[in-house]
Parts: C-alpha cells; structure tokens; sequence
C-alpha cells in the first residue's frame, strides 16, 4: 500500500520551533466522538488531523464492494499491499481516496460499521496501517485518533486522551448522525455498539485498552466544545512545560 497524507494546512509557521508541536493521541470506543472532536482539536492547534478509522473503514468499503470476504486474509493483505490510499485534510471533514476514487461517502453505513473490526482485526491490515500512520506523525503536528494510537501506533504521543462515554449516549450520538441517512432505530445502535465495543476489547491484535499514561476523559455529560477545549488546554500545558524546561 502507498499512502499520501496531503497536508493542506501548514505545519510550519515563521519562527515555529520543533517544540512547539507535539503529538496528539485520542483513543476510545465507538460513537465516543473522537473524529469530530480530533478534527476540531487539530484547528485549534493549526495542527493536521489523521482519522485513522476512516482509513479502515475504507479499506473495510473496498472488500466489501470488491467481493473480497474478511476470511480470505491472503486476499485482503494482497489489496491492501497494492492500494493507494490518500487521506485529504478540509475545513470539516478528512476526504480518504483509494486508488484515486473518492470512497468519503459510503464509509460510514451501517453495512461497513458492521464489518470493520473483521477486516481491522487482520494482522498484515493492521500493521501495514500502523507502519502508514506512525510516519505521517514524524514531523508531529498531527492529532490522530483511533482505537489502539496511544498504545500501539504512537506509544511515545505527548498527550494521549481516552474518551469514552455510556453506550445509550453514544448510541445516541450515532443515531442523530445515521437518522437522516439510513434508516435505523436507537436500540438496533445499542446493540451493535455494545457488540463493537466486545469485538474491539478482545480482539488478539491490538485490543482496545487505556494507555497507562493516557487522561480518561468520560464525555457522557459533556457537550463538544468541553471536550474540544478540555484537550486543547491539556495540549497547550504540554508544549509551555517543555518551552519552560529550555
């Protein structure tokens, strides 16, 4: 697999010193929140933002459309070594291109939300995307959020964060999102978000866990700028600490 990580947003300013940027981890469950809020934390920060459940989801897109069952490992790893995968940064949302097909808009549906831990839980999948997303975080500057960043793909982040929330809430969430699209009731959400979080914690390669050094941050009762800005503090603390240790 190629990849290109099209940085529209400058990562370095007139006089910015390598110190100034450092490196963003936001884990947590499914329906927690984190894409909106790893994208709103990237534009405060000037920061570029990397979904990398976008970029599983994608790829989980393809074999679907191509035919290609979670099963057949030989055959996924096969694609995924041959795809090209962009990931576009823009004002409101992060475009993913495979093979130079914009795939944005089908990635979120029901059928790939329901089948991205099979194709995710692949080892030749995981690991090649681990390796893709820990060199777009070498110059850092990057907020990247997913399932495993703080403990497996970027171990070393200065700030890594665990969001989490109550199923109902997030389930809730997922059905304000999903509700105009598709056609889904509240407790089907439930159900499958309960069922993600169990395929997710105990999955053998790179299982949803808490990094030791990770801030648990519970969003139940939090609305997004909190969060947003909850994290951007911590962010911001960070860099001054390390200016100040100069």
């Amino acid at each position: 697999m190629k990849e290109c990580l099209r940085r529209n947003a400058p990562l370095d300013r007139q006089g910015t010193h390598t110190y100034d940027r450092i490196n963003v981890a936001i884990d947590g469950p499914a329906g927690a929140g984190k894409s909106t809020v790893a994208r709103l934390v990237a534009q405060k920060l000037s920061y570029i933002y990397v979904d990398t459940g976008a970029m599983y989801r994608a790829i989980t897109w393809y074999m679907i459309r191509e035919g290609i069952e979670p099963e057949d490992q030989n055959q996924v790893n096969q694609n995924v070594r041959d795809m090209v995968i962009e990931l576009i940064p823009e004002k409101d949302i992060q475009k993913v291109l495979i093979n130079g097909e914009d795939v944005t808009p089908h990635i979120r549906s029901l059928q790939v939300s329901g089948l991205v831990s099979q194709y995710s839980k692949i080892e030749g999948v995981r690991s090649r995307l681990s390796h893709l997303q820990r060199q777009m975080a070498l110059r850092k500057g990057v907020v990247m959020d997913g399932r495993d960043i703080g403990t497996t793909v970027l171990p070393d982040a200065e700030v890594k964060i665990f969001m989490t929330a109550s199923v109902e809430e997030r389930a809730l969430r997922r059905y304000k999102e999903l509700r105009d699209a598709e056609s889904v009731t509240l407790q089907q959400l439930e159900h499958d978000i309960a069922q993600r979080d169990r395929l997710d914690e105990g999955r053998e390669i790179s299982p949803l866990r808490r990094a030791e050094d990770a801030i648990l941050l519970d969003t139940t009762f939090m609305d997004i700028d909190q969060v947003v800005e909850t994290i951007v503090s911590h962010c911001r603390s960070h860099v001054d600490g390390e200016r100040n240790h100069l």
